[in-house]
């Protein structure tokens, strides 16, 4: 798996400014992949970040990559963990929940609507997406919003410049390991 891959996929979690991504990468085989994720977690665990396997589906894994302590603040928000209970999550921890998941993405044919909260989306777009993907949207771009546009689209510039930076810095020989920012 390419740093460069990562950096496109994950550049906003890399610079602290979203809880998680989610990407896929095609391996030859399972060996390979359980290989290439413990490389890059020994490049980005220093950093607060991790990534692991969440899901195998024609030789493709997709892969979490998030930050641990981020995710812990985001599930202490009442309406996130409202939105887990509903959807039948085990809320008295946070590995309990991305268990869940992981259990969810492989046995349901579309991803979970509530996957968005394990990215670090806002709880009230999640419960909007859950009720009706189609009604009620104000604006889409990284998501489908449905709560206030304004702070979503000053967002998304910033997912967008920050991948940009990432990807120029990238080309111009910084790691990847160096470009992820540690967690505070």
């Amino acid at each position: 798996m390419s740093d460069q891959t990562i950096i496109e996929q994950c550049a906003p979690t890399l610079a602290g400014i979203k809880t998680g991504s989610l990407f896929s990468v095609k391996f030859p085989d399972e060996k390979t992949a359980v290989q290439e994720i413990r490389e890059l977690n020994k490049k980005i665990r220093s950093k607060g970040l991790r990534a692991i396997p969440v899901g195998v589906q024609k030789k493709r894994t997709l892969i979490y990559l998030y930050r641990p302590e981020d995710l812990r603040r985001d599930f202490e928000n009442p309406e996130v963990l409202a939105i887990l209970k509903d959807r039948g999550y085990p809320c008295e921890s946070v590995s309990g929940c991305i268990v869940q998941l992981v259990k969810r993405l492989a046995g349901e044919k579309d991803f979970p609507h509530e996957i968005g909260l394990f990215l670090g989306y806002p709880p009230c777009d999640v419960r909007g997406f859950i009720n009706s993907p189609k009604d009620g949207v104000k604006f889409v771009g990284y998501w489908k919003v449905y709560g206030d546009p304004n702070r979503a689209r000053q967002l998304f510039a910033k997912y967008k410049k920050c991948t940009q930076t990432f990807r120029k810095n990238h080309r111009l020989g910084v790691s990847l390991s160096q470009l992820a920012v540690t967690s505070i």
